[in-house]
């Protein structure tokens, strides 16, 4: 027989059950038996909680620096994937002349159409084309075709592939191109590397890893995301971490 019971045996009385305590009524006199939680349970409740959030933080931070560490590697390699044609081939990838010649390196690549001063202008030192531009009438966009039949790349070389376009961890598209056509304004180079649609948050810590932490000046210049052409670059002190950006390097 438990208190209550025996209390009650003793004594008329009957009892209630409130929000988990039994409230006991007998003659001269009345208890309440909690039945909540005491506070050794409840401090230990909070620290399994806080342990949870601190997992969920430390994953999350986790995550970030391999995303910042993925898009510096893009910056680090299409670089040297150029160089490395340019070595072999002895002509940028995209503005190689012999492309549908007889004495073509690449029998399958296609070249690229109209000739156009500023996009399609093979043979002169450049990689003509805005950065972003999606036709075979830009050096710019026929680039990725020679990089992959050469085996400097991997990837779909058909232009009218959804993949054909490569694009970073975050789902921006990646893109080259030349100074004459730079998408941020002052940026200079041999030729240009950019990736879209990072975050400001991201865009900072990779300026500070690769150029000088100064987002509008230096070889690595952000501007707003899907800039095609000439571009303001945006000072470090005005990227939001929320935003999205264009981050575009000059070689």
């Amino acid at each position: 027989m438990n208190t209550i019971e025996k209390r009650c045996a003793e004594l008329p009385c009957y009892s209630k059950k409130r929000n988990m305590s039994i409230i006991v009524f007998g003659i001269g006199a009345s208890k309440i038996y909690s039945a909540g939680f005491t506070l050794i349970e409840m401090s230990i409740s909070m620290l399994v909680i806080g342990a949870m959030l601190g997992g969920i933080m430390s994953a999350q931070i986790v995550m970030d620096m391999n995303k910042v560490h993925l898009i510096e590697a893009d910056f680090r390699n299409i670089p040297q994937l150029i160089n490395d044609y340019e070595d072999k081939y002895h002509a940028k990838p995209g503005d190689d002349p012999t492309i549908n010649s007889p004495n073509s390196h690449l029998p399958y690549a296609i070249p690229c159409a109209p000739l156009l001063l500023g996009m399609c202008m093979p043979g002169n030192g450049m990689i003509d084309g805005k950065w972003n531009d999606t036709s075979a009438a830009s050096e710019s966009f026929i680039v990725w075709q020679q990089l992959r039949l050469a085996d400097f790349m991997a990837g779909d070389s058909n232009f009218a592939s959804v993949n054909y376009v490569p694009r970073n961890v975050v789902g921006g598209a990646l893109g080259v191109t030349s100074q004459a056509n730079t998408p941020i304004a002052g940026l200079k180079g041999s030729f240009i590397v950019c990736s879209d649609n990072i975050a400001g948050k991201y865009v900072k810590q990779i300026d500070i890893a690769l150029d000088d932490g100064s987002t509008d000046a230096g070889s690595m210049m952000a501007t707003q995301s899907g800039t095609a052409l000439g571009g303001a670059p945006i000072p470090t002190n005005a990227i939001v971490d929320g935003d999205i950006y264009l981050l575009c390097m000059g070689i």
